[in-house]
């Protein structure tokens, strides 16, 4: 075997290596996704390829699985009292965003992928997205670029703020689905804060995500471009079915509970994957004025609605 061979080998090996340590239950989701992005930096990702759809589906199974662990009637509950806080912050995010990218000169269309994913659902949002406004490649990858940062950010600084504010678990729930873009974070921010933060965080954030379809819809007629595909998010119908599932079987719960848990090490290891998806030619597309305008509606959505959440809750 050649040294070339030999280094190939020794790549794939450390990768799933780490991969696997992170369906360890001592392997917190922070952890997962900074061991990723090391490894992407250091050694590079040896299944490029697979990444893609690998993230895809196994962060779409996860979050199904966490659904075994709701009860419908409490799910129900928690989206009446959160309709209210999406239908704001989605539309004042994508005003706001849209006013952001007039003032810093931001090109047209990377402004409304950027100013969708932070008000919607991120990468889902903009993968949405880009097809209704016909963005092209480096658009959608510089979006993208910014919202994965970001998202990768609160992973870390969300809980830390958290306990710092002594907030709820009810209240660390309905900011994290409400400021953090995708619901790969939002999921494991919450995990990591608690078990009720997580199960409102992930309820929350589907619902939110749902408003994909509206929103394209009104985008496409602005664009004329009714012939496009919406991506709509059929998995988190799942997720209901898997609430329904949990809440009207009887004797499931110790079933319920094994799924919990193996969807809960299935983010960890999606969020590894996210991690190590992260390359430095994606870092250098990202232009100074689309990251402006990302970490400005960021932080715009983060603070109003933590000051909201607080005040009512």
């Amino acid at each position: 075997m050649s040294v070339k061979s030999k280094k190939v080998v020794l790549r794939k090996s450390v990768f799933i290596v780490a991969a696997l340590l992170c369906l360890c239950p001592f392997i917190q989701a922070p952890v997962a996704l900074l061991t990723g992005f090391i490894l992407s930096f250091t050694i590079g990702h040896p299944f490029p390829n697979f990444n893609k759809k690998a993230v895809k589906y196994l962060l779409q199974a996860s979050v199904v699985g966490l659904g075994f662990g709701l009860n419908i009637y409490e799910a129900a509950e928690v989206g009446k009292e959160g309709v209210v806080f999406t239908v704001i912050s989605i539309f004042t995010t994508i005003f706001v965003g849209l006013f952001l990218g007039k003032i810093l000169s931001t090109p047209k269309k990377t402004s409304i992928l950027i100013s969708t994913g932070t008000a919607i659902c991120g990468g889902s949002a903009i993968a949405a997205m880009t097809p209704v406004i016909d963005a092209n490649e480096n658009e959608t990858s510089v979006s993208l670029g910014i919202i994965f940062v970001l998202n990768s950010l609160a992973l870390f600084i969300f809980p830390v703020i958290g306990e710092l504010l002594n907030m709820t678990q009810e209240q660390f729930g309905f900011w994290s689905a409400i400021a953090i873009h995708d619901t790969s974070s939002v999921v494991g921010a919450a995990q990591k804060y608690g078990d009720e933060a997580l199960k409102i965080a992930t309820t929350v954030k589907l619902e939110r995500a749902l408003w994909i379809i509206p929103v394209s819809l009104i985008t496409a007629f602005y664009y004329k471009k009714n012939g496009n595909k919406i991506a709509i998010p059929y998995f988190i119908f799942l997720y209901v079915l898997a609430m329904v599932i949990n809440t009207f079987v009887p004797n499931i719960e110790s079933i319920s509970a094994v799924i919990v848990y193996i969807a809960k090490r299935g983010l960890t290891l999606t969020l590894f994957l996210i991690g190590a998806g992260l390359s430095k030619e994606a870092l250098k597309a990202i232009g100074i004025k689309p990251l402006i305008q990302g970490i400005l509606l960021w932080v715009f959505i983060s603070v109003l609605s933590l000051i909201a959440i607080l005040y009512i809750k």
